[in-house]
């Protein structure tokens, strides 16, 4: 049995002092090591916390591990980065290779148990490389069915709000058609502010300081490994890998070079404003000759197939809309926080104990390939 409550906390509060305490084992090993707090948005108390050692010798390359990016998510990543500095730290080489650790993108939305930022932002679609790209009706299908997608008035009857939905998701998909509010989901959204999978109009400050450090990395190392921890997608309790297409590998080229079951491809036409999609973008087009590694790692929760989709687009779009119309029962409110706790941060003794162990097989299968780890 493994114990899950040492790596997986309950509030945010308790997950930041967990990171802060890393400090002193980290400085161990890299002695020039510091912790920085950056405050983000309209609470004093929500801070970015990072992490950060240069190389003791030279800046072959640099370890980097982000969370939270979307809140809630950050919970299951901070016990990642838990985990690496308890099993992994001792075996990185603290002459060649660097440290750069954050803890909580998103801190608002992981103190409040939201996967958003206070401005409603999904941070994941707010990494714009050229913002003269992206119209703002740019997702068309989301537009045509925006029905689906906002809020309207209070929730007075779950039931009825469910068969509401169910309705509105069967005409859609004779409309628009399952590829059309896939893809209306995957994108992301520029114009509705209320509205799920908001890329927001400007840059959040989240995103403004990630692309500094993203941009400082690439500068300082010849070789950056970055690893984002999320949850949600893929096989219920196994790890995903999910990748760029700006790689320039395929699934298969991919899995026989990692060793992992699960890996996806995406394209910044079908995801836009994604973080890692920024990182390869800045690379390519601003540092060239720095070698770079970067990909979300999610822990599937609901699992997949289109019953799995449904029963995600709804939790999604019922926690939206009791976040801004509330609900007039109280038993309603509870259910859809909880379902959407199920879906990005379960209770389950299994998924936690899966987030567990499918880290080790994510960290090993990448840390040592690209030859961070050495025994």
């Amino acid at each position: 049995m493994i114990e899950t409550d040492i790596y997986l906390k309950s509030t945010y509060e308790e997950s930041r002092e967990a990171f802060r305490s890393h400090l002193d084992k980290i400085k161990e090993k890299w002695p020039n090591a510091v912790i920085t707090s950056k405050s983000i948005g309209n609470e004093e108390e929500n801070t970015i916390d990072m992490i950060y050692a240069e190389a003791l010798t030279t800046n072959k390359q640099v370890l980097f591990f982000t969370t939270g990016e979307h809140g809630i998510e950050g919970y299951a990543g901070a016990g990642v980065i838990h985990l690496f500095v308890e099993e992994y730290l001792d075996q990185i080489d603290p002459h060649t290779t660097g440290i750069c650790l954050i803890h909580a993108l998103n801190p608002w939305g992981m103190r409040h148990f939201r996967r958003v930022t206070e401005n409603n932002v999904d941070l994941n679609r707010n990494y714009i490389y050229d913002k003269q790209s992206v119209p703002k009706d740019i997702n068309e299908n989301y537009s045509k069915e925006s029905d689906l997608f906002l809020p309207n008035g209070k929730i007075n009857d779950l039931q009825q709000e469910k068969r509401k939905l169910y309705t509105q998701l069967s005409k859609a998909l004779v409309t628009t058609g399952y590829g059309g509010i896939k893809k209306a989901k995957g994108m992301g959204q520029f114009e509705f502010e209320r509205g799920v999978y908001f890329g927001g109009r400007i840059e959040e400050p989240s995103t403004t300081f990630l692309k500094s450090i993203q941009k400082k990395l690439l500068a300082n190392f010849n070789r950056v490994i970055h690893m984002d921890w999320h949850t949600a997608l893929g096989p219920s309790n196994e790890i995903t890998m999910v990748i760029s297409n700006l790689d320039q590998r395929d699934e298969d080229e991919l899995k026989s070079h990692y060793q992992l079951k699960n890996i996806q491809l995406f394209t910044g036409e079908k995801v836009k404003g994604d973080s890692t999609h920024y990182f390869h973008k800045v690379k390519t087009e601003e540092f060239p000759d720095t070698e770079l590694f970067s990909a979300l790692f999610e822990f599937g929760t609901f699992g997949t197939g289109k019953k799995a989709e449904f029963r995600e687009f709804q939790t999604i779009v019922l926690e939206n809309h009791l976040y801004w119309e509330g609900a007039s029962k109280e038993e309603d409110r509870e259910w859809i926080l909880s379902e959407f706790k199920e879906m990005f941060y379960p209770d389950n003794p299994h998924w936690r104990e899966s987030v567990i162990t499918e880290a080790r097989l994510g960290i090993e299968a990448i840390l040592t390939t690209e030859q961070i780890l050495h025994k």
